[in-house]
């Protein structure tokens, strides 16, 4: 066969121990690979469903929420935006979405699919939405959802939340909010902001692999869900007033019966993917929302002192920057590409760079979960200083390292 490689050149995988410290993933916590290594049990086994319980009691700890459709999609962080929007949305239905950056246009995309009449308020990259702003567009178009990215890494802003879940219940309307980038990283309140639908992903601040996606859902939004549930051939006969959901694997009308204790038979869940789930709520508990928020908080500001230390230029607007993610212009002259090249090869290290019309523009840095710790910060900064010294960008040795390590001292002597 065309390209096809002899199977003893196809080796026992050994890929680098690379310092992930872009904006997600970050590497996953050793505790939670080490519950991914223990044995697999059916997915209707008590013990199995006992640990499901558990995940769900976790998880709405972790959202700030009582919802009890607290659960998990099998798939990326992708796939619980699309559960919900597919799951709520039907042909005709009007949804506003507050983008600021990539992921809301994702998620204009996403409601495209769905054959919704989508209203963007589209708010310059480096910025995001003001809240009249949006209070403004929902009282004139009246919308059934309201969707918008809490922190989006594509521009390294985070969307003020507190008070749009209030505009949604004056004027009837749904929010949807995907804080795949923000979740246990920064405050996300998903009962004292009223808010209805939010997913997120484990591959970020909970310290995670990609490809399993909690998700919390509100009463008043569970039973919109569930006057579209129509319970597939083969499982019963029940059906639903309204239409169909147009997908049978994101069906959260089914998906919310599986993970009740009627069990219904959806798919066959990802027992590995629940160990780790469940092991990253744990760690994020253990440790506290606010003790973890203070962390990232501390690792943000450090970070970016340092940077500016070093000569360079923080991207997007400083009121609302993502405590998490760092944005940082590409000074002129100076080839990104090839840095972040180096920095890869030569010291094992990955930052991003970003999409659209930022492309070329910015490095992205993350600090992030398991990463987001001071000699992970501190190593970052170090070896971005060589790169750039041998790259011909002019700045004060060792200013970077040192305003970084100034934060970390200020903290730890408060």
């Amino acid at each position: 066969m065309t390209g096809s490689l002899p199977t003893d050149a196809i080796r026992e995988l050994d890929p680098p121990a690379r310092l992930l410290m872009g904006p997600g993933p970050a590497n996953a916590h050793p505790r939670v690979l080490r519950a991914m290594s223990v044995g697999l049990l059916g997915q209707f086994d008590p013990e199995f469903t006992e640990y499901m319980n558990e995940t769900m009691a976790l998880y709405r700890q972790v959202f700030c929420t009582k919802n009890q459709q607290t659960l998990m999609i099998d798939g990326s962080a992708r796939s619980a935006i699309e559960a919900a929007m597919v799951s709520l949305l039907e042909p005709g239905d009007k949804v506003l979405v507050a983008s600021f950056g990539r992921f809301g246009l994702l998620l204009t995309e996403i409601a495209e699919r769905c054959e919704a009449e989508v209203i963007l308020l589209d708010a310059p990259w480096g910025t995001v939405v003001p809240l009249e702003t949006i209070e403004d567009a929902v009282r004139q178009h009246r919308p059934k959802l309201v969707a918008t990215v809490h922190g989006d890494t594509s521009t390294t802003m985070l969307q003020p939340l507190d008070g749009l879940g209030a505009i949604c219940r004056r004027y009837d309307a749904l929010s949807f909010v995907d804080a795949t980038a923000s979740i246990s990283g920064m405050a996300l309140e998903t009962d004292a902001w009223d808010l209805d639908v939010v997913s997120s992903g484990l591959q970020k601040c909970l310290g995670g692999p990609p490809g399993i996606a909690p998700i919390t859902i509100s009463d008043r939004a569970a039973e919109c869900i569930r006057g579209r549930r129509h319970v597939e051939r083969g499982l019963g006969n029940a059906a639903g007033n309204g239409r169909r959901i147009a997908s049978n694997y994101f069906d959260l009308a089914m998906i919310m019966e599986y993970w009740s204790p009627e069990r219904l038979n959806h798919h066959t869940e990802s027992t590995t993917l629940i160990y780790a789930a469940r092991e990253c709520a744990r760690l994020v508990l253990e440790e506290g929302l606010a003790a973890r928020f203070a962390r990232h908080q501390t690792a943000s500001r450090a970070m970016a002192s340092g940077l500016q230390a070093m000569g360079l230029t923080l991207y997007g607007d400083a009121t609302h920057r993502m405590a998490n993610v760092t944005g940082i212009e590409i000074p002129g002259g100076v080839d990104g590409e090839a840095v972040r090249k180096s920095l890869r090869q030569d010291f094992e290290i990955e930052i991003g760079t970003s999409f659209g019309p930022l492309k070329g523009r910015i490095w992205r840095i993350g600090v992030m979960g398991y990463n987001c710790q001071k000699h992970k910060v501190l190593i970052t900064l170090n070896a971005l200083e060589t790169v750039l010294r041998q790259a011909g960008f002019k700045l004060p040795s060792g200013a970077g390292p040192d305003a970084a390590l100034a934060v970390y001292r200020s903290v730890e002597a408060a």
